[in-house]
């Protein structure tokens, strides 16, 4: 029943899966930073820093620099945003501005006006073989020799 066992007595704001959200009609002006996922419906005007997931809804805008993991945009995006992971784009999202992310998923529909780099393992392009064997070989036909 009383246990000194960490785990039971955690209180709810110490996991990382609570969801921070900002509701429609919400305006936020300065920079915020959380470990927990975001959900924003309004408008914040600032930088935005997480290691959670970020989703910005149909009416959300983000003006200004986010950094964090993966990010789902319905809604509009103003500024730099850095990613590790995925950008991923439904049909209605607005993109503009510098986009640095590992990997990146657009519906038809989204406006994506930014310059945009993609980190992480470049893969070859081809079959892989090296620069060595694709040059040509050079062979000898025989009964054409030379001596000297």
């Amino acid at each position: 029943m009383f246990s000194s066992d960490s785990k039971k007595n955690k209180t709810p704001m110490e996991t990382s899966t609570q969801q921070n959200i900002i509701a429609p009609g919400t305006k936020i002006v300065g920079d915020i930073t959380s470990n927990g996922a975001f959900r924003i419906d309004g408008t914040v005007d600032g930088n935005v820093k997480t290691s959670g997931k970020i989703v910005v809804g149909k009416s959300g805008f983000i003006k200004g620099t986010l950094q964090g993991e993966n990010a789902d945009f319905e809604g509009k995006f103003s500024g730099k945003l850095h990613l590790s992971g995925t950008l991923s784009l439904k049909s209605t999202a607005h993109i503009e501005g510098e986009v640095v992310i590992g990997k990146l998923a657009v519906e038809p529909g989204a406006t994506f006006n930014a310059t945009c780099s993609m980190k992480g393992a470049v893969k070859p392009i081809g079959n892989g073989q090296s620069q060595q064997q694709t040059k040509p070989r050079q062979q000898t036909i025989p009964g054409t020799e030379r001596t000297a």
